[in-house]
């Protein structure tokens, strides 16, 4: 298994939400989306706006970004975008929100 896959599992994410390491959750949906499910503590920049909000993450540069969205394919395309501005630790949550309902947390609406 690679040091620093582009993509993490649910029970990856659970870890290190457990564990206290410092991370960031992105969700790279839309605003309705997100009005209908998110996980806590994300915070939502949609990957329509991506581009013109980056610099909001320039002070996480250095942290570990999990970037999500409904099962995963934005989410991929996000981690690889950020990935080339720099921010070497982004990863894509594979399966998305969809997933993180199934197996972690079932409070978690499903569409």
């Amino acid at each position: 298994m690679a040091e620093n896959p582009i993509e993490v599992d649910y029970a990856t994410l659970r870890l290190l939400r457990e564990s206290g390491e410092d991370h960031v959750l992105l969700d790279c949906r839309e605003p309705d989306e997100f009005a209908i499910a998110k996980i806590e503590g994300a915070t939502l920049i949609p990957m329509s706006e991506l581009q013109d909000r980056v610099h909001e993450l320039e002070a996480m540069r250095a942290a570990r970004i999990v970037v999500y969205c409904h099962h995963g394919a934005r989410s991929l395309r996000v981690a690889t975008w950020l990935r080339q501005q720099g921010f070497a630790t982004s990863h894509s949550l594979a399966g998305g929100i969809d997933r993180w309902s199934l197996e972690v947390d079932s409070g978690v609406p499903r569409y």
